[in-house]
């Protein structure tokens, strides 16, 4: 078990040492501003973290433990700053801050630890928690984007996997790249449409149901507040609120209609209308990215390559793509970065392995050979 703490201090510290030089290079990009100012506090809060994790290291015999940034991380996390901003860059942060405060919370657990390094670590962990309310209103502006982006990364990614398959299914029973490039742009074509025009169905059937819902809770709430006082109260208190404080809630709510209506929907129901989506914009973004992701595995065929390269080079290009749509959902949905990339690149390939091997073995059941 020692050796288990010791493995995660020296990770704690690499990853607070990582921090520290980002704030600081990202701090440099902000000129004289109070975002400036926040991330240059950031940093010096990191290396004071970082100065923990050194001192409890050489304690426990590991004297000035080194740490090697990663240049290609750094560069990495740079290039994403450029390209999408703060909001995003400090959400992939916060992730890494999330297991941070995981792997805490369990150290605090365990009996190695005096009573001057668990009141330590109590004080690095209130200032990780502290860390995801300091940037409240750039990560703000990424929630928008988080909105959009959503449709249209489970659109590429589903163009991906489908025609990945089908190219490398068909690959494995012609030989002829014309011909798989032809029968993927057929099935891509004809996967965007029905994905677009799904998304848009889906999404506007939803909304339409979710809008009468909160336009049923409105008018209500305007002439039986009653009844929604008292399954307000009933709501909380399931939830595990005093009795006290659901009445208390239910009785300020009460006071404003329109007020009460959006505690209802939300508590009860779990609808918020900011939330509704724009069943256009979701089709639009289905379809289109669909469209996107279907073209990338096409890309060597059209090349007129010979077949096993643009296999090859099909998978490659994909590979990327899926890692890229990987990283995307992981931001979206506050996942593990890295284990979400692995596994959308595992499925998308392993998919296209399966359908290689059914390709090859209709090729000989049937004799199909194109060459």
């Amino acid at each position: 078990m020692a050796f288990d703490i010791l493995k995660s201090a020296e990770k704690a510290l690499a990853d607070e040492v990582f921090s520290a030089m980002l704030y600081k290079r990202i701090a440099m990009l902000y000129g004289s501003s109070t975002l400036k100012r926040k991330l240059v506090e950031m940093a010096a809060m990191e290396r004071e973290h970082a100065k923990f994790w050194r001192t409890f290291l050489e304690k426990r015999g590991r004297s000035s433990p080194s740490v090697e940034i990663s240049k290609i991380k750094l560069f990495f996390y740079t290039v994403i700053l450029k390209i999408f901003g703060l909001g995003l860059t400090l959400r992939m942060l916060e992730s890494g801050e999330r297991d941070a405060i995981r792997l805490y919370s369990e150290m605090l657990e365990h009996s190695e630890l005096d009573e001057h390094e668990k009141d330590e670590l109590r004080r690095i962990l209130e200032d990780e928690l502290i860390h995801e309310e300091e940037f409240v209103e750039e990560e703000s502006k990424f929630k928008g984007f988080l909105i959009h982006v959503r449709d249209a990364v489970l659109g590429m990614n589903d163009g991906l996997v489908e025609i990945l398959s089908v190219t490398t299914g068909l690959a494995g029973a012609y030989g002829n790249p014309f011909y798989i490039a032809i029968g993927g742009l057929i099935v891509g074509a004809a996967g965007a449409l029905s994905m677009g025009i799904g998304a848009l169905a889906s999404v506007r059937a939803q909304r339409q149901v979710h809008e009468s819902t909160l336009m049923r809770i409105a008018a209500a709430s305007r002439y039986v507040a009653h009844v929604f006082k008292s399954r307000l109260i009933g709501c909380m208190t399931r939830k595990g609120y005093s009795r006290t404080v659901s009445e208390a809630v239910a009785e300020e709510s009460s006071k404003d209609p329109k007020l009460l209506a959006r505690v209802i929907a939300e508590e009860e129901y779990g609808l918020r209308e900011e939330a509704l989506e724009n069943p256009l914009r979701a089709g639009a973004y289905t379809g289109m990215f669909y469209a996107v992701g279907a073209f990338v595995p096409l890309i060597p065929y059209f090349l007129d390559l010979p077949v096993v390269i643009a296999v090859i080079l099909s998978l490659l290009l994909a590979g990327i793509a899926l890692g890229a749509t990987g990283f995307m959902i992981a931001i979206s949905a506050d996942l593990p970065v890295k284990r979400k990339m692995l596994e959308m690149v595992a499925f998308g390939l392993g998919s296209a392995g399966v359908t290689y091997v059914i390709g090859r073995i209709a090729s000989i059941l049937f004799g199909i050979e194109v060459s």
